[in-house]
């Protein structure tokens, strides 16, 4: 029964100053290894965090990709002299950083996986709990069911009895409970724990032709699964090996069916792609749809013009009337004439009544991202010749102005422009922003071009052969070099590049999908060998091989 106060004692608890809200503690699951497995939930918290703290194995891809650039990260896996540090020390630090961070603050504690398995969660809230701390837990994707997945081995089947989850680091299991061949068994562990639990399965009575999978670095792209026997597992385990997850199970014997992630056409390749990070969002997407990891590596840095005069007269003109066309050729020339018109405090209200033209749907993405819709975009070739193919010739009784706008590189070609111009237009070609070759790449980069640490590289015009060789050097003969079109492929071969991709059309998408296509066939060819699939640069001498 509550007891009412009195009124004195009322007056004496009525706050005199404004609340403030107290920090709290988020335990995030971040999932097994592949940044995209982590929740919704995650990942607005994460992108609210003042302080980050990391488990034991580190997750700077998930705090990169989600979290703000000044967010502060704090390493509870390892201390100053590289120890492993204990839950309870661990416990302090979430708690030192949760009363630190100040009212209203947020701290993510990111643990691997699943919150709920392994991951000493217990002991972590309830230091929370006696530091009167409140707090959130996200549930994660975890290992158990993820790594089978991604290896393509179902954890239960018709045939299933029993699903059976087992940490090999900690001792006295009765294995004899997992000895049924029809049940399935998740072991989690060091792979010497996981050696000495099948050796032990084995003596329990699992049966010798037990099949076995063993996974390496689960669901990311350096995955490596390996099919096997109970009898054969531990001779398959060798001292070197990094094997964190085990499934015996008959469902082993679907691998060959359901395998999906390392059959990906590019699984596991390491591919460069040179253009600049606002311009290689698409073709690192789409490459890690096909299974590789790409390095952008800019070799171009753009720039203002060196005299704003003639940009500053081209945008007077487009928002007085001077112009029936504005041909747009690149991302670039679009971000450099908005950043003009926020400049001058205009924004795409000022192109009513213009026609506008993009060279090719990136290009039109980012005009309909600033509010624009192109009147105009080449279906075939999407370069300026394809731009110039559907361009209509000016007609004096449907065209009130004979005047077409270009707001373009420094180095633009004049192909465009003499088109436009035997076409019956007036064409101001103009100076929007200047491109200069980009500074070297980090000495680790320059060497893993030259030694063939890389299985491709993809170049989207002449310019990004030139400036790469020019700046980091020549790719390794053992690098498969895709290219954009027949220009770009000329440029290379000049240089002394064997071209192995030419992309179907002239897009960056397209030429992601060419080098993919390539992916196959040497898996084909391998297949039709009966030998191993092996990536480019696995092919190279022995001795020129790094650690990835």
């Amino acid at each position: 029964m509550t007891r009412s106060r009195q009124p004195s004692e009322q007056m004496a608890s009525t706050p005199t100053a404004t609340t403030t809200t107290p920090s709290r503690v988020a335990f995030v699951g971040s999932g097994p290894g592949d940044p995209g497995l982590l929740t919704l939930r995650g990942r607005d918290l994460l992108a609210a965090a003042d302080v980050v703290i990391l488990d034991r194995i580190t997750r700077d891809d998930v705090v990169r990709a989600f979290a703000r650039p000044d967010v502060e990260v704090i390493d509870a896996g390892h201390g100053e002299q590289g120890q492993e540090l204990t839950q309870a020390v661990r416990a302090r630090l979430l708690v030192k950083a949760a009363k630190a961070v100040g009212p209203g603050g947020l701290v993510v504690r990111l643990m691997d996986g699943d919150p709920g398995t392994f991951n000493g969660l217990v002991e972590e809230v309830h230091a929370c709990h006696r530091a009167s701390l409140s707090f959130d837990i996200v549930p994660g994707v975890s290992a158990v069911s993820a790594v089978p997945t991604y290896a393509g081995i179902p954890l239960t089947t018709k045939g299933t009895s029993a699903v059976h989850i087992v940490s090999t680091d900690k001792s006295g299991h009765d294995w004899s409970r997992y000895a049924s061949d029809t049940d399935t068994l998740v072991l989690l562990g060091r792979p010497d724990s996981i050696r000495s639990a099948l050796g032990a399965l084995l003596a329990a009575g699992r049966p010798a032709e037990a099949l076995v999978s063993l996974t390496s670095r689960g669901t990311t792209f350096a995955q490596t699964s390996v099919s096997t026997t109970l009898g054969q597992a531990e001779r398959t385990l060798t001292s070197s090996d990094d094997t964190s997850l085990a499934v015996v199970s008959p469902n082993v014997g679907l691998r060959d069916e359901l395998s999906w992630f390392e059959t990906k056409p590019l699984f596991g390749w390491k591919v460069l792609v040179p253009r600049t990070q606002a311009q290689a969002g698409s073709m690192v997407d789409r490459l890690s749809g096909y299974g590789a990891t790409a390095d952008v590596v800019p070799t171009i840095s753009v720039e203002p013009p060196r005299t704003p005069q003639q940009m500053e007269k081209a945008v007077k003109g487009l928002v007085t009337g001077r112009y029936e066309w504005v041909g747009f050729t690149s991302v670039n020339a679009v971000r450099a004439v908005r950043e003009r018109f926020e400049d001058f405090g205009l924004d795409a209200r000022a192109f009513a009544g213009l026609k506008v033209a993009a060279v090719g749907g990136v290009t039109a993405a980012a005009l309909r991202d600033w509010g624009i819709n192109p009147d105009l975009v080449p279906t075939g070739e999407q370069s300026a010749a394809g731009l110039l193919e559907v361009w209509p010739e000016f007609d004096e009784v449907l065209d009130p102005i004979n005047r077409v706008l270009l707001p373009r590189a420094d180095i633009a070609t004049e192909t465009l422009v003499a088109g436009l111009r035997e076409g019956g237009w007036e064409v101001d070609d103009v100076t929007a922003y200047r491109t200069v070759r980009a500074a070297p790449p980090a000495v680790e980069i320059r060497d893993a071009i030259k030694g063939g640490d890389y299985d491709a590289v993809l170049f989207t015009s002449s310019s990004t052969v030139r400036n790469l060789v020019g700046i980091a050097g020549k790719p390794h003969t053992a690098t498969v070099v895709a290219c954009i079109g027949p220009a770009t492929a000329k440029t290379a071969q000049e240089h002394g590049l064997r071209v192995d991709v030419l992309a179907a059309e002239a897009s960056a998408l397209s030429l992601v999908d060419a080098l993919a296509g390539h992916g196959v066939g040497l898996a084909v060819a391998a297949a039709e060998a009966g030998q191993p699939v092996q990536r480019p640069s696995d092919k190279r001498p022995a001795s020129r091989r790094r650690a990835r």
